[in-house]
């Protein structure tokens, strides 16, 4: 019975994500364009509204299909040899037979702070990557559990929207710059005067924006997903207290995550920012998943049901 609801979970949860998926993309698509035709009828240039159609349709194509190898080139991450983390694969394959996943592609990332995140655009291009402080702190039935966690993260396709969040986020901070820079040098065609500032205003409205799409960001990547993540998992092990205890260790652990930035701390296992959570409200305002604690204690309530 308990296996059963949680399946049926697991893929009504899938089936919303990628429809939230396509939402995201066409509402950054319509949104984009609508700016660029308010700025090319201000302007009285068909040329903005051009660019703001390939803008949307470019940077659309590339968040859903390359979205994952931008992730891995911020975080640093690289191909992980089977020749020389055999037991990382015997353990992955092991458990994507049992989630009925295919094999993701594992990265390695050079980093003393264990952690863990998935990627990818569907289960047939899932990644895992994993630091090798991960590696050397956990136990086997510690790796599982952070291992099955992650292909929860696959099989729910949480993947697919976390990444193209992390791209469309950047995108309009980009955009936010491009249009500081039109107000502060004379806009399109050198205009002046109730032309920059209009430019000036919308430049402030994006970046505006900016932190309200990491509030949307928190609210799509939610706890509730955190914790299936969690209950997939020891569904496949059949061991909550490892998953438990690999938690225990990651947030406990010191190091602060080298490539950590607030664009892409929802994607890992476990917040990677060290001792800045309660300094920054910026790191706040990204903070993602629910409290440790709060998964440690659910997944040993679980343990001592069985």
């Amino acid at each position: 019975m308990i296996s059963y609801f949680v399946m049926s979970t697991f893929y009504k949860e899938a089936e919303s994500n990628v429809r939230t998926t396509y939402f995201y993309l066409m509402g950054f698509f319509v949104f984009i364009i609508g700016i660029g035709w308010g700025l090319s009828y201000f302007y009285e240039s068909t040329l903005i509204l051009w660019i703001a159609v390939i803008l949307s349709v470019v940077m659309s194509f590339t968040s859903y299909w390359y979205s994952d190898k931008i992730i891995l080139s911020i975080n640093k991450a690289k191909p992980a040899k089977k020749e020389e983390y055999p037991e990382l694969y015997r353990i992955t394959e092991n458990l994507a037979i049992a989630s009925g996943l295919p094999m993701p592609r594992l990265y390695v990332l050079e980093d003393p702070q264990p952690n863990a995140f998935a990627t990818g655009r569907d289960p047939q291009h899932g990644v895992v990557a994993v630091t090798t402080g991960l590696l050397k702190r956990l136990d086997r039935s510690e790796l599982e559990g952070v291992i099955a966690h992650e292909l929860a993260h696959i099989g729910n396709r949480d993947i697919l929207l976390s990444s193209v969040v992390v791209v469309l986020v950047g995108i309009v901070v980009l955009v936010a710059d491009f249009f500081f820079r039109m107000a502060f040098f004379g806009g399109i065609g050198g205009r002046e005067g109730r032309g920059n500032i209009v430019v000036l205003l919308v430049s402030i409205a994006f970046m505006i924006l900016a932190p309200l799409l990491a509030q949307v960001m928190k609210f799509a990547i939610s706890r509730k997903r955190e914790h299936l993540a969690d209950s997939t998992a020891t569904l496949n092990t059949r061991y909550p207290e490892g998953l438990a205890r690999a938690l225990e260790k990651i947030s406990s652990d010191p190091h602060q995550l080298r490539t950590a930035n607030d664009a892409t701390a929802h994607l890992y296992l476990v917040n990677p920012f060290r001792g800045k959570e309660q300094k920054s409200w910026l790191h706040r305002l990204f903070m993602t998943h629910p409290p440790v604690e709060e998964r440690i204690k659910k997944l040993r309530e679980v343990d001592a049901k069985n």
